[in-house]
């Protein structure tokens, strides 16, 4: 890795909103629109670059993670000079740990900061003229991916159209009654054979119970894992009851909030794949601590992201970085339309087998086009 110091002198966020016209449905609620939050961050140097919020819930999240952006990390970030991001995201987070107590915005302010560090991290890829993967330490641009978000409407016509666009590894939404849900498993089996693999994510919509049966309904379907099928605030006896009754392997993680939580779940031997998402909580600063441990106890590191263009990006590269390619690490790409999302990763469109490659252009590859994507927004 190369000079990672900064010095932020400007910072600028961006809320961008595309209309769709496909719902996307998931056990908890439905999302009418896609959000997005960019971040873009100049060191007084004149290098940049650009990160991104999680917002997708509530649907005014945008708007209000944007404006913790700007009246509270603003004020913390500008006019001092850090070590490298990691001490910036130690800063941020320690000089907001009473507000988001206080506030009861532990979550939002997180996902501000995330997207502030991967601005930072960005940035200091492209002033060192290095692809982002290459200055985390990575040896190859390879990421193998997977099609997610399909909703419970005719999955099986959305799996054919991205086997036919180089996917093949595929995730269904669960969550929508156990007939309809196994229905919806056994048409995408029928459609990618045997060997492909189908992923399910119930999205925290079911207790106990209903998990149990819906695990041993799905044993026979060869699914790859069963992700959050109980709430986060569950107790972790729960999980562990589930997991050794599952022959599925359960996923989760993407709704942890601090190292020590993901710490707390990799010791309580539930999990075989974990899903940190960088614009939720960490950026990299704290997903690579989490990663290194993920590893060390023998499990799955796939990251979770389904938002816009930036952010999964930067979750390509920090994945190419630590080699997901021989360690069964999956990239999750958003199967439903949104330009936010694909007119800024041009380099996951282009699949051979299932991965793709993200070239050498410095930094996460990209420079969003702000006024293009407005126009798309406003079609």
């Amino acid at each position: 890795m190369g000079n990672a110091s900064v010095y932020p002198a400007k910072l600028s966020v961006h809320v961008l909103r595309y209309p769709i016209e496909q719902p996307v449905r998931t056990s908890f609620g439905t999302m009418h629109d896609r959000p997005a939050v960019f971040v873009r961050v100049e060191d007084r140097d004149g290098a940049h670059g650009w990160g991104e919020v999680w917002c997708n819930f509530p649907a005014c999240g945008a708007e209000h993670r944007a404006r913790l952006v700007e009246t509270v990390l603003q004020p913390l970030l500008l006019g001092r000079a850090y070590e490298d991001p990691p001490a910036v995201f130690a800063h941020l987070t320690m000089a907001t740990a009473v507000l988001a107590l206080q506030s009861a915005e532990p979550g939002p302010i997180a996902q501000a900061i995330a997207g502030v560090d991967l601005a930072l991290w960005d940035l200091c890829a492209r002033r060192a003229g290095q692809p982002l993967w290459a200055f985390l330490g990575g040896k190859h641009d390879q990421v193998p991916v997977y099609a997610s978000g399909i909703n419970p409407d005719d999955p099986a016509d959305t799996i054919r159209k991205k086997h036919a666009e180089g996917y093949r590894a595929f995730k269904l939404k669960l969550g929508f009654g156990q007939e309809r849900d196994l229905h919806n498993l056994r048409s995408a089996r029928d459609v990618v054979g045997q060997g492909v693999p189908i992923m399910t994510d119930a999205n925290q919509g079911w207790d106990l119970a209903t998990s149990m049966t819906m695990a041993a309904a799905m044993a026979e379907l060869d699914i790859a894992w069963l992700e959050e099928p109980l709430r986060v605030d569950r107790p972790f006896a729960e999980w562990q009851a589930l997991a050794r009754q599952s022959a599925v392997p359960l996923a989760g993680g993407e709704n942890y909030l601090g190292q020590e939580m993901f710490q707390s779940a990799i010791d309580a031997e539930f999990l075989r794949v974990v899903q940190p998402d960088l614009a939720k909580w960490g950026g990299i600063s704290g997903c690579l601590p989490v990663i290194q441990a993920v590893r060390a106890a023998g499990l799955r590191y796939c990251p979770h992201y389904l938002g816009a263009g930036v952010g999964l990006m930067a979750s390509a590269h920090l994945l190419a970085s630590v080699d997901g390619l021989n360690h069964g690490g999956l990239l999750e790409i958003d199967a439903n339309d949104n330009p936010l999302r694909s007119m800024l990763s041009e380099p996951l469109s282009v699949l051979e087998n299932g991965v793709a490659h993200l070239g050498h252009a410095p930094g996460i590859g990209l420079e969003p086009d702000l006024q293009a994507l407005r126009d798309c927004c406003h079609r």
